[in-house]
C-alpha cells in the first residue's frame, strides 16, 4: 500500500489514548512558598511519590513543565510487565544471576503493587491481567527462552511456560515466529486513565500538581532547597527528580545517565471481530525477541490494534514514522494490509547504561529514574518505594535501590551520535539472528 494511502480520514498525530483523556492545564494550582517534598516530573513516578507521601502523612508538591501527564505517561503502549521487564541488557554487562533473581521479584513486587492501587482507588483503565506472549524470532532464541522461563518461576512465580511453533496460532495470528514464551503474570492497560486515575487519587488527598510550573533553577542550601520555576519560587527539605525521559540541563547530573528514546505507536481503525480474535484470541499483549522490540495489544475495548516500535535512528515526526511502523505491523499480520492508521504518536522513554531501573539519592536529590521501555509499574513502584524511604519507613531496600547509578566516559547527554550508532548495530544483529537462527 502506499504510504498516503494507509492513512483514515480522520487521522490525528497524537495519542489515541487522549480521545478518553487528555492532559490538561485549566486547573493552574498555584506554587506554594514552601514545601516539605518538591517532586520535578508529574508522570507515574512523581504522581506515585506523591501518593504514598501523602498517605505517610507527608507534604508534597508535583511540579511539571506542561500539562502534567503530556509525556510518556499518558503516551506509551500500555503494556504492564512483572518480571519479565527485566531482561538480559543488549548492551551492557549482564548483572549475576543472583542480582538478576532480586530485580525479577521486585518487579512483580511492583506489578502486584500497581495492581493493588488500581484496586483500592478505584481507577477504571481496562486493566485487562491476560498474560503476554513474547514471540522468538529464531529457534535459536526459543531455545534461550525455555531457561529464561525456568529462571522467571523461580525467582517470581511468574506463570511462564513456552508454546511451539505448531501451537502458536492459540496465542496470535501470525505465522511470523518460531514459537514463543508466555508469562500469565502480565497485564495492559489504558495509560493515560490510569494516569487519570493515579491523578485524581492525589487531587482527593491535597497533593499539590503544579502545571506550567517547570523548574528553572536549583540551589541546595543548609535547610533543604530553593528552586525557582516558571511560575514562582518555593523552598522544600527535600527534591525528587522523576523526569525520566525528559530530564534535561537542570540536572546535568542525571542528563549524563540517561538516554532518552523516542518510541512511536500507530493505532489501526477499527477492525472485524474475527480478525481481532484471529489477532489476539486470549487478549494477550505481545512482543519479541528482537533486539529493537515491537510491542503490541489490542486496545481496551477490543476494537483495533495499538502497535509500537522503532525503525529509523534519526528523530521523525510521527507521522513521518507511522509508515514505517505499520509496515512492520503488516509484516506479522498481513490482513492489517487492507485497513488504515487513525492515530499516530510518540513519547520518550529513558534507557539507562546499564539497562537496569534505578531509585535512590545523587548529588543531595532523591531520585526515580530509567523505566527502560517498561515503564507503567516499574516507575509506580519506585515512586512508592522512593516515598517510603523519604519518610523513614521503609523496612526494605528495593533492588533497584543502589549505591550505583552508572554513566559513561563518552555520553555527556547528547544523544545524536550514541543512539544511532548502537541502533544501528542492534538491527545488525536482529537481522543476522533471523537470517541464521
Amino acid at each position: 500500500m502506499e504510504q498516503s494511502g494507509i492513512f483514515h480520514e480522520s487521522f490525528k498525530e497524537r495519542p489515541y489514548w487522549w480521545e478518553a483523556y487528555t492532559p490538561d492545564a485549566s486547573d493552574l494550582q498555584e506554587v506554594p512558598l514552601e514545601s516539605e517534598v518538591a517532586i520535578i516530573g508529574a508522570g507515574y513516578a512523581g504522581l506515585a511519590t506523591a501518593l504514598e507521601l501523602s498517605k505517610l502523612g507527608i507534604e508534597a508538591t508535583v511540579l511539571d513543565a506542561a500539562e502534567p501527564g503530556y509525556g510518556a505517561s499518558t503516551r506509551s503502549g500500555g503494556l504492564v510487565g512483572g518480571s519479565n521487564s527485566i531482561k538480559k541488557p543488549l548492551v551492557a554487562e549482564a548483572p549475576s544471576p543472583e542480582r538478576a533473581a532480586e530485580m525479577m521479584a521486585d518487579a512483580a513486587d511492583g506489578f502486584y503493587l500497581l495492581e493493588k492501587i488500581i484496586q483500592d482507588e478505584q481507577i477504571d483503565c481496562g486493566w485487562a491481567r491476560t498474560g503476554r506472549f513474547t514471540g522468538a524470532i529464531s529457534k535459536k532464541h526459543f531455545k534461550a527462552q525455555e531457561k529464561q522461563a525456568a529462571v522467571m518461576n523461580e525467582s517470581a512465580d511468574a506463570g511462564a511456560y513456552m508454546v511451539p511453533q505448531e501451537r502458536q496460532r492459540e496465542e496470535i495470528g501470525s505465522d511470523y515466529y518460531h514459537g514463543g514464551l508466555v508469562v500469565k503474570e502480565a497485564a495492559h492497560l489504558h495509560p493515560a486513565l490510569y494516569y487519570a486515575g493515579l491523578k485524581q487519587a492525589c487531587d482527593e488527598r491535597g497533593v499539590r500538581i503544579c502545571a506550567k510550573a517547570g523548574v528553572t533553577g536549583l540551589q541546595q542550601n543548609e535547610s533543604g532547597w530553593s528552586l525557582s520555576t516558571q511560575r514562582g519560587d518555593l523552598t522544600a527539605r527535600d527534591v525528587v527528580v522523576a523526569t525520566n525521559g525528559y530530564t534535561g540541563d537542570l540536572t546535568p547530573g542525571f542528563k549524563r545517565r540517561l538516554v532518552p528514546i523516542s518510541a512511536y505507536i500507530i493505532a489501526t481503525e477499527e477492525l472485524p471481530p474475527d480478525l481481532l480474535a484471529s489477532i489476539s484470541p486470549k487478549n494477550r499483549s505481545f512482543v519479541e525477541t528482537l533486539r529493537i522490540v515491537p510491542f503490541f495489544r489490542l486496545s481496551p475495548d477490543g476494537t483495533r490494534l495499538v502497535f509500537g516500535s522503532r525503525v529509523k535512528w534519526r528523530d521523525l515526526t510521527a507521522k513521518e514514522m507511522a509508515p514505517l511502523i505499520f509496515d512492520r505491523a503488516v509484516e506479522r499480520i498481513p490482513e492489517l494490509a487492507d485497513f488504515k492508521i487513525t492515530h499516530a504518536w510518540n513519547g520518550n522513554v529513558a534507557l539507562t547504561i546499564d539497562e537496569q531501573p534505578h531509585v535512590g539519592k545523587l548529588e543531595g536529590m532523591h531520585y526515580a529514574l530509567g523505566c527502560n521501555g517498561s515503564g507503567v509499574a516499574q516507575m509506580t513502584y519506585m515512586g512508592t518505594q522512593l516515598a517510603r524511604k523519604i519518610a523513614g519507613v521503609a523496612n526494605y531496600r528495593c533492588a533497584f535501590d543502589t549505591d550505583q547509578f552508572p554513566t559513561h566516559p563518552l555520553y555527556k547527554g547528547n544523544k545524536s551520535l550514541l543512539v544511532p550508532l548502537v541502533g544501528n548495530y542492534l538491527r545488525f544483529r536482529d537481522w543476522w539472528d533471523r537470517k541464521t537462527g
